[in-house]
């Protein structure tokens, strides 16, 4: 790989794009990334963008981030979806013990895959934690090397370990893939390539340099402007990027249908009927305009010249809000993309039709909540949030 592939985030993508493309219908039927495109994400650092350098990773610029995983989600949204959360999950290398970071990341293949918090609890005992549970929705898990759980602590005398805002704390427990037992539940209508299956752990021992926690920014081993962004805000930029080269993908597929469809009772092609031209010139503005606001909002955060500064709620607020933004103009286009295309959209397996499935199964995804809008609008309006999720 040559050096100019190397030091652009963006070309290596478009490089590994048409592997993406063709192994489409393999990630489809076999939910799961086939070895040869793994092994070529993996070689193109794909997966460590977000990874400090100090771990072998890249430290890339959000948006540059952000543009590589909407060129991978231009070609399958499952990839995509992967690629944003091995790295997502890599930022907790920044909180970890730097020795334990080196020891996940020592694999150039390294990836890390886990589900969402929720009830279960890690028992702290001497050197470590005890943990048992289950846990959902774990993308990437097939090819994943190490695994996290997300659990609050319960400590010796039964009580919850909380965090200085006075809640339970929730701390991540990682751990080698192999210890954890994935259960195939994965039946859905989209996403399908990411097995986001759901996963249990039985009286596994995890020793504490293996944990940490991501609830504060500002407890952050490694500098940089990046790790004072909640991770959380990273996460959700990830999501908007594979949303937004999901309906990338719809929309150009349309541009190049509406040269030579011409459909039932129009005298000629999609592309010269007035109304059409005037709803995708809209079309185009709304989606172009949302990924603008989105990459100038996370140019704005790492300007400050100072890397330790703390990103205030004003302004991760601002990221949330326009992140979710994005997200709902992706669907939007989305949506009046598989309407325009007419029936050409209602085929299994066409350009449309997994796109039109993958993004609205983003859409059920937390990023992409309408209460997004209300959280962010609390906080512009002046009324501190309780728990901003931001």
């Amino acid at each position: 790989m040559d050096t100019i592939v190397r030091s652009d985030p963006l070309a290596r993508a478009r490089a590994v794009g048409p592997l993406v493309a063709a192994a489409g219908d393999a990630i489809e039927r076999d939910q799961r990334i086939p070895s040869t495109l793994l092994a070529a994400l993996h070689d193109s650092r794909l997966f460590r963008l977000l990874l400090p350098r100090a771990f072998g990773g890249e430290e890339a610029h959000p948006g540059a981030y952000l543009r590589a995983v909407e060129e991978i989600g231009t070609h399958d949204g499952s990839v995509a979806w992967c690629m944003f959360v091995a790295n997502s999950s890599a930022l907790i290398t920044a909180y970890l013990d730097p020795v334990a970071a080196r020891a996940i990341y020592a694999n150039p293949h390294a990836s890390i895959a886990w589900g969402p918090p929720g009830a279960d609890r890690a028992r702290a005992v001497a050197g470590g934690y005890i943990v048992n549970g289950r846990w959902r929705f774990a993308s990437g898990c097939r090819h994943a090397t190490w695994m996290g759980a997300h659990c609050n602590v319960e400590e010796s005398d039964g009580s919850l370990r909380l965090n200085p805002a006075g809640r339970p704390t929730i701390r991540t427990l990682l751990f080698p893939a192999e210890h954890a037992t994935l259960i195939d539940d994965w039946d859905v209508i989209g996403l399908r390539g990411t097995a986001s299956v759901s996963y249990t752990v039985e009286d596994l021992f995890v020793a504490e340099a293996f944990t940490s926690t991501r609830e504060d920014p500002a407890l952050a081993r490694e500098p940089g402007r990046m790790y004072a962004i909640p991770q959380q805000g990273l996460y959700t930029v990830g999501a908007a990027g594979t949303a937004l080269g999901i309906a990338r993908g719809m929309l150009d597929a349309f541009y190049a249908l509406a040269t030579h469809k011409t459909p039932r009772a129009l005298a000629g092609p999609l592309a010269r009927n007035a109304a059409v031209q005037t709803e995708v010139a809209q079309v185009e503005a709304r989606l172009s305009a949302a990924r603008a606001w989105l990459l100038a909002s996370l140019d704005d955060i790492m300007a400050d010249p100072d890397p330790h500064a703390p990103i205030e709620v004003p302004d991760r607020a601002r990221l949330r809000l326009a992140a979710t933004h994005a997200i709902q103009c992706a669907i939007e286009t989305a949506d009046w993309t598989y309407r325009a295309a007419g029936t050409d959209a209602i085929y299994a397996g066409t350009t449309f039709e997994r796109r039109f499935r993958d993004i609205h199964t983003v859409s059920q995804q937390l990023q992409a909540r309408i209460a997004n809008f209300e959280a962010v609008g609390r906080i512009l309006m002046g009324i501190t949030p309780e728990t901003p999720f931001l």
